[in-house]
C-alpha cells in the first residue's frame, strides 16, 4: 500500500478526483494499491497575493501530511509556485522535505506540480509546446514565462480568463478540444491541455493527443507521473496521454 500525501488549495476539487482515477487505472493495470491524505491551504480567488499566502501556508500543509506517514508528497498549486520567479518549484520542494525533516526526523520524496510539469516537458523532450490555461491573461503570461525559463518554448496559448478557484474546477473537459482548434499547433511538438491542477482534463488528454497526434501533458498529468516516479513505479496507465504512456522506470529529476 502507498500512502500519498497531497497539498492542495482548499477551493480545489480537481486533484482529489483525477489523481486518484489515474492511480485507479494504474491499480487495475500492475497491481498496486494507494490511500489518500490532504491537508488545504486557504484560496479563493487566483491572483497574486492570494497565491502567495497560500504557498506562506504550505509548510504547515507539509507537516500535517507528514503525521500520516506518506510515502510521497504532492504540492498542488502549479500557478501558486510559478508566480514566485523561475525555478520557485526547486527552493519550495526543499523547504516542504526541510520543515518534515526537521518535525520527524526524515521526510518523503517532494514533488510539486510545477516541477512536474518543467521536468515532464523536458523528459519527453518536448520543447516547443502550446497550451491551455484558465487563468486571466496575466497569470497565464507568468505560466508561459516560467515554462520558457525551464527551457521549453510556448508557441502560442489560450487564456480562459477565469479568477474564481471554484468556477474554474467546474469548467467542462468537453470544451477542451474546441479551444485546442483555436491554437496554431504548427512548430510545435506537444501541447499542454490543461496548465493548472483546478481545470479538469482528463476526460479530454487521450482524445485530444489521438486527434492532433501530438503529445499530450496536463499538470495533472505531470503530477501523477512524478508520484509515480518517486514510489520507484512504472509511470504507466491508460487513456491519459504522454506523461503516463511510457513503461521505462526513470528517476525524477
Amino acid at each position: 500500500m502507498h500512502r500519498i500525501g497531497l497539498i492542495v488549495p482548499s477551493s480545489n476539487t480537481t486533484m482529489e478526483t483525477e489523481i486518484p482515477e489515474m492511480l485507479a487505472r494504474h491499480s487495475q493495470k500492475h497491481g498496486t494499491r494507494f490511500t489518500f491524505h490532504t491537508s488545504r491551504a486557504r484560496l479563493h480567488t487566483v491572483d497574486i497575493a492570494s497565491l502567495a499566502r497560500m504557498v506562506d501556508d504550505g509548510e504547515r500543509c507539509a507537516v500535517e501530511v507528514g503525521d500520516a506517514d506518506v510515502d510521497v508528497v504532492a504540492y498542488a498549486c502549479l500557478v501558486a509556485l510559478m508566480s514566485r520567479g523561475a525555478g520557485a518549484h526547486i527552493a519550495t520542494e526543499k523547504r516542504f522535505s526541510d520543515v518534515i525533516t526537521a518535525d520527524r526526523g526524515t521526510s518523503p520524496p517532494i514533488v510539486s506540480s510545477a516541477g512536474a510539469l518543467a521536468r515532464t516537458l523536458k523528459s519527453l523532450g518536448l520543447r516547443k509546446v502550446a497550451l491551455v490555461a484558465p487563468y486571466m491573461p496575466e497569470l497565464t503570461r507568468t505560466v508561459i514565462s516560467y515554462i520558457e525559463d525551464s527551457g521549453v518554448s510556448v508557441l502560442d496559448s489560450v487564456s480562459l480568463a477565469v479568477s474564481d478557484n471554484l468556477m474554474v474546477g467546474r469548467l467542462d473537459p468537453a470544451a477542451l478540444p474546441g479551444y485546442v482548434q483555436k491554437l496554431d499547433l504548427s512548430g510545435v511538438d506537444g501541447i499542454v491541455l490543461s496548465a493548472c491542477v483546478q481545470m479538469p482534463s482528463l476526460p479530454a488528454v487521450q482524445l485530444v493527443q489521438d486527434a492532433t497526434g501530438l503529445p499530450v501533458v496536463t499538470a495533472a498529468t505531470a503530477t501523477t507521473r512524478e508520484i509515480l516516479l518517486a514510489l520507484g513505479l512504472s509511470p504507466s496507465l491508460p487513456n491519459a496521454g504522454a506523461a503516463l504512456a511510457s513503461e521505462t522506470m526513470e528517476a525524477a529529476a
